[in-house]
């Protein structure tokens, strides 16, 4: 076979890094900030939820979400997320990056908004409205996954194309981080404004009725970072690959990208018959697909859905670890302000001395060390740190160890992000064509998120205490959590078996990888 790759796509290959790339990372990159604020943000505020609207003033603890509804809001979200990714990543290949786009960034803005507003102030009322947008929320916010990585991807030169599709994905911990110090702010301001009692003081009188502003202010902070970028969304050029290869436009390719980098190129005579080849244009459900890519799809799929299961886990449970080994007080010794500014406290310090510092690894080392490298060695160490809380968990609940038990759970989110939860990303919008590119990343990404969901309803009920007496109100018995902790340990272990089936796209072209540009000699 002889590579025949177009002249413009090689001139993107070989570009230097330019102000273009830095804007691309930016656009793309607050989409990403907005997608984990909104997603992870709602970890902050669901104890005040359950003191505001499932207050019971004969119980001796704060009120909190019953377990149909604690599922609910923090799965739903992850649930229109999961639809979104397989809807819009289809939808990028059909209509193009640019214009789907702009339909996610709306999506996310409106929902956004309307999360932090309800029908009524009754508790049905609220978590319905919350609930209902949130889905919706997720669905604009799983088109932004497989259309960010195909935009970076394709804009990207081929010896810095890793490290810019993961800085677009590092802006995640920069937007986990905002959600903490959103929280952090509005909830120091109403607690200096309305002061209130402790549970134990007086419960009527812990929760003051102005709290419920908290929630709905934290909430709807994320549409605003959207709304500021949609004017630079709407102005980029769609993706030269796109236009060449899927809308078999090599004139408009040419010109788009011309301007872009503000370099003179040649349209090439010869470039229709290499896009117009019908042995290359196999779809997703053939066979020539099958031998071609199937292997390493299932590689992404697997290792992506298993890294989120823990993922997700470990990231919308921290609370309830926190609460576990007292590094967060109990309950019934805050107000319900309080106990928002101390869920944000803990949440802010992990991102800020493990998750984000994780990110930015991956992006200093992607390109250096190579996708395979990254994500097997963030599954070992994972695994690692996993088994060293998990195995001696009652030596680190002990008040004396507890600094300990938070340095080892940071070293797992720090390789998580330094790990899998990046590379997982970033591969499947390396190593597939480009017409099928953003559907089997969608692909990937929700199978992924299907481990999130996972993680996030089977991690509420099986870290429930052995003893019933100790279990949260209206929850069975668990596993507890040491246990749930070694299923994370083993589940992180065969992420690490999975990395064996996918490639490394290092130093490669796209069209080098997903064979696009072939043509028989």
């Amino acid at each position: 076979m002889a590579e025949q790759q177009l002249g413009v796509l090689k001139a993107l290959d070989v570009a230097k890094t330019q102000l273009y790339h830095f804007t691309a990372i930016v656009i793309a990159g607050m989409g990403f900030f907005t997608d984990a604020y909104d997603l992870f943000c709602v970890s902050l505020v669901t104890k005040l939820l359950g003191r505001l609207y499932y207050f019971n003033p004969l119980s001796e603890k704060p009120g909190s979400l019953p377990p149909h509804v604690a599922a609910a809001v923090n799965g739903v979200a992850l649930c229109g997320t999961l639809a979104g990714q397989l809807f819009f990543g289809w939808l990028g290949d059909k209509l193009g990056r640019k214009k789907v786009y702009g339909i996610t960034l709306i999506m996310m803005i409106v929902c956004s908004v309307a999360s932090g507003l309800s029908f009524g102030n009754k508790a049905k009322g609220v978590m319905t409205t919350l609930c209902f947008f949130r889905f919706w929320l997720g669905f604009g916010i799983g088109g932004d996954y497989p259309l960010s990585a195909t935009i970076m991807s394709e804009y990207a030169n081929k010896k810095t194309r890793g490290a810019f599709i993961a800085a677009v994905f590092a802006m995640q911990g920069v937007g986990i981080l905002a959600g903490g110090f959103v929280a952090l702010a509005v909830s120091s301001i109403f607690d200096k404004k309305f002061p209130a009692p402790t549970y134990l003081v007086d419960r009527a009188l812990s929760t003051p009725p102005q709290a419920d502003y908290i929630w709905r202010i934290i909430v709807m902070f994320g549409a605003l970072p959207a709304a500021l970028t949609y004017y630079w969304r709407m102005k980029m050029p769609e993706t030269a690959r796109y236009t060449a290869l899927v809308a078999k436009n090599i004139k408009q390719a040419t010109q788009d990208m011309s301007k872009v980098l503000q370099v003179e190129l040649e349209v090439e005579e010869r470039a229709e018959d290499v896009v117009q080849d019908p042995r290359l244009n196999y779809g997703l459900f053939s066979k020539e697909f099958a031998k071609r890519h199937g292997l390493p799809l299932l590689g992404c799929t697997s290792t992506w859905f298993l890294l989120d299961i823990a993922f997700y886990s470990q990231n919308l449970f921290q609370k309830d670890i926190f609460s576990a080994i007292g590094w967060i007080p109990k309950a019934a010794t805050m107000n319900g302000i309080h106990e928002v500014f101390m869920i944000a406290r803990a949440q802010t310090l992990i991102a800020l001395c493990s998750t984000v510092p994780g990110y930015w690894f991956t992006v200093a080392f992607i390109d250096i060390m190579g996708r395979f490298a990254i994500q097997l060695m963030g599954f070992f160490m994972m695994t690692v740190f996993m088994f060293a809380i998990a195995f001696p968990y009652d030596h680190w609940i002990k008040p004396d160890n507890r600094i300990g038990f938070v340095i080892m759970y940071s070293l797992t989110f720090f390789f998580a992000n330094f790990g899998p939860n990046a590379t997982t990303f970033i591969v499947p919008a390396e190593i597939f064509p480009a017409r099928l590119r953003s559907t089997c990343h969608g692909i990937s990404a929700a199978t992924g998120k299907a481990g999130a969901i996972v993680g996030a309803f089977g991690f509420l009920y099986a870290a429930q205490s052995q003893d019933k007496n100790k279990t949260d109100a209206g929850y069975p018995p668990g596993i507890g959590v040491k246990n749930s902790l070694i299923m994370l340990g083993v589940i992180n272990f065969i992420g690490m078996l999975f990395t064996f089936l996918v490639p490394e796209p290092k130093g490669k072209s796209l069209e080098e990888l997903s064979g696009e540009t072939e043509a028989e000699k």
